[in-house]
């Protein structure tokens, strides 16, 4: 039994507790919202963020970063993207060294244009990092359907602890050398999932989706290897299987604010009153200026930026990546 703390308890930090709860490990999860840890812990579900499904009774939620992390010997952070590092340094002081620290948010940091595991890394300089990303809706993992996922990590043995710490008959993890590739992968298929999205949302039919799915695949590849990343990585779970996933999905949130987004709902209208945050939206932000410091080009990137954030008639925006200078597909 090992000693765990998940950090971030919305639907994808509650589905990863219980299952760390479920496979016999002693979890303590730290939320921001008091009902949130009221409801695990008199009524064991997340009423909050992840209705309907019933929570492993031996897991504890707290609202005190000290207590969640007393005695832990696994660290997983599932926070928002846009907060992981004030969230990330509150825990500093309470952090041993070498400690594992397992990375589940996905997304660019908006200002620094850091990965995940590069802003737990600034923030906790003593800890092994680990990344796990891969296809996988946590209302699915908590109601224990087979899901695969990727823990990658440059330190072997700290990957195959997250290995060994998550893997069910139910939840399959494999390891990964390629954090960056992993990491890319996680972060742009939510951009990716808006494009489809907002295809889906103008009626654009499934022709139009897999080919944004497929040429959304290659730009993620093209800024993953500048980054440095092996091109296959994006081709497994964390790329490929992550992006079909998040693109397809009816649970899936970003390619639903991309439908609304296609239907003309002006995008503060569809975020407003979300509970929970669709990553694409920010991502979107951070990748555009990530491609363009990299030289890298990225279409679908650039369309979705636009319609977004520029006021772009999402059917213009289509519109010019069908119309883009005729080249070959692999170049």
């Amino acid at each position: 039994m090992t000693r765990c703390a998940v950090i971030g308890a919305g639907a994808w930090g509650t589905a990863l507790a219980d299952l760390l709860s479920r496979n016999g490990h002693d979890v303590s999860i730290w939320a921001y919202e008091w009902d949130v840890i009221e409801s695990i812990n008199r009524s064991h579900v997340n009423r909050r963020f992840l209705a309907g499904h019933s929570l492993c009774e031996t897991l504890r939620a707290c609202n005190d970063v000290g207590e969640a992390l007393k005695g832990a010997e696994l660290v997983t952070f599932a926070t928002p993207s846009h907060v992981l590092r004030t969230i990330a340094r509150s825990c500093r002081a309470q952090m041993t060294s070498g400690l594992p620290v397992v990375v589940a948010s996905k997304g660019i940091e908006q200002d620094t244009l850091a990965l995940m595991t590069d802003v737990i890394s600034q923030e906790l300089p003593a800890s092994v990092v680990v990344a796990l990303s891969g296809p996988s809706f946590a209302a699915e993992v908590v109601a224990q359907q087979p899901t695969a996922v990727v823990v990658a990590s440059p330190d072997a043995n700290a990957a195959l602890f997250a290995q060994a710490a998550f893997s069910s008959v139910h939840f399959r993890a494999y390891t990964q050398s390629d954090i960056t590739g992993v990491e890319i992968g996680g972060s742009l298929k939510n951009v990716m999932a808006v494009a489809t999205g907002i295809a889906d949302g103008l009626g654009l039919g499934f022709n139009a989706r897999a080919a944004l799915i497929t040429r959304g695949l290659a730009e993620m590849t093209r800024l993953g290897v500048k980054l440095g990343a092996d091109p296959a990585t994006l081709s497994g779970l964390a790329g490929l299987g992550d992006l079909v996933l998040t693109c397809t999905g009816s649970l899936s949130r970003n390619r639903s604010v991309g439908v609304e987004v296609g239907r003309g709902v002006p995008l503060e209208d569809v975020l407003a009153g979300r509970e929970t945050v669709a990553e694409g939206v920010l991502t979107t932000r951070s990748a555009h200026a990530l491609a363009a410091r990299e030289g890298v080009e990225m279409p679908i990137v650039d369309a979705v930026y636009r319609v977004l954030f520029e006021k772009q008639p999402a059917r213009d925006a289509i519109g010019s990546l069908m119309t883009r200078e005729l080249r070959a597909e692999l170049d």
